[in-house]
């Protein structure tokens, strides 16, 4: 695979804004980029606007778009529920899901646990159209023009044509199952997976471009902001990486050594990541120093961390959610919600979504 030159310009970015209001969460860390930033502030104390029990646990992360949440669930159905009310709105029968789901142009677009992917009518939660795999789905899915990218436990990144369902292109990696999310920046997208190499392939055709190595294998989707991008992985390390350059400008490494298996979230200052160990870690996005770190002392950190204004919300396996200062990294509250949370959290219209393993869904906000 030839090293040619990644560039980044106005243009590119320009293809970051999506065309959702600010209000949506669309996507599995919010944004094409997958960031993990809200475009708003949450209330200062999060209460309970209305929550609803499932099945089955919940290891998806919810989407939210214009005013519906759409949540994976391990009872094998997909939900759509009222933001406001908590009243269901469909089902849809699908296999167990894990993944995340995403919503663009009136449909969603989520994998199951089956390797089967389906597209979904947003309003009627009836099947338009599924494409399958025979391998595990767990990532959400990303879109460039007309088609609809994710990621399968096959070393496999797919492209689906959007109105057909049928197979446009697909990009092999070296070994292993990709566990995150399709990420879209201008016109390529990126595979972080167990062959412990980062993967640059072109959104449109999907050939690779070029590889870079990583210090260890990733089961995250890397985030992408201002020409870098942002890996955490299970050999302990945070990552960036200065794509026109390809080159890893710099790595973190936490104290104590543990490795990550959640999703970073950046803002223009900060990577914040969270750790097997349970510590949550803000990291200089321009140096790779931390500067500040958060022991939650109760489990593993498995959900990705999402910022909302100036306050980061993570999850842990022990079932609590906490609210953290973005600058001081104190608590700001803890609640607890339930067995385990694994999926992450999902922001709209001043509310905060979240589901945990015992099939509990939460809308948090201010009542």
């Amino acid at each position: 695979m030839g090293r040619t030159r990644v560039r980044f310009g106005i243009a590119m970015l320009a293809m970051l804004v999506v065309s959702t209001s600010f209000a949506d969460w669309p996507y599995f860390h919010g944004n094409p980029a997958q960031t993990g930033v809200a475009a708003e502030k949450l209330p200062d104390t999060l209460e309970n606007r209305w929550q609803t029990k499932l099945k089955r646990g919940i290891g998806s992360t919810a989407a939210i778009v214009d005013g519906v949440v759409y949540i994976g669930c391990y009872d094998e159905h997909l939900y759509a529920f009222d933001l406001k009310t908590g009243e269901q709105k469909w089902a849809f029968k699908g296999g167990s899901f894990k993944a995340a789901p995403s919503v663009d142009k009136g449909a969603v677009y989520i994998g199951d646990e089956d390797g089967v992917f389906y597209c979904v009518d947003a309003a009627k939660g009836t099947e338009r159209w599924k494409y399958e795999t025979d391998f595990t789905i767990t990532g959400g899915a990303g879109f460039f023009g007309d088609l609809v990218l994710f990621a399968a436990h096959d070393s496999t990144l797919y492209a689906l044509d959007r109105a057909k369902g049928t197979l446009a292109w697909k990009y092999k990696t070296k070994q292993g199952p990709i566990y995150g999310s399709a990420i879209i920046a201008g016109d390529q997208t990126f595979v972080a997976g167990c062959d412990s190499m980062l993967h640059i392939v072109s959104a449109k055709d999907g050939k690779g471009i070029a590889q870079l190595e990583l210090s260890g294998q990733s089961g995250s989707t890397p985030a992408f902001r201002d020409g870098k991008l942002y890996v955490p992985n299970m050999g302990s390390e945070v990552q960036a990486i200065d794509l026109a350059k390809q080159k890893i400008v710099w790595s973190f490494t936490p104290d104590p050594q543990q490795g990550f298996n959640s999703s970073a979230a950046v803002t223009d200052k900060r990577v914040f990541a969270g750790g097997d160990e349970g510590n949550v870690h803000a990291i200089d996005a321009a140096k790779g120093t931390e500067l500040w770190k958060f022991e939650t002392n109760k489990g593993r950190i498995e959900s990705s961390p999402v910022v909302a204004g100036n306050r980061v919300y993570v999850g842990t396996t022990s079932g609590s959610l906490f609210v953290l200062d973005a600058d001081k990294g104190t608590l700001v509250q803890e609640l607890k919600l339930g067995r385990a949370i694994v999926g992450s959290p999902a922001v709209s219209d001043g509310c905060l979504v979240i589901g945990t393993t015992d099939g509990k869904l939460y809308c948090l906000g201010k009542k």
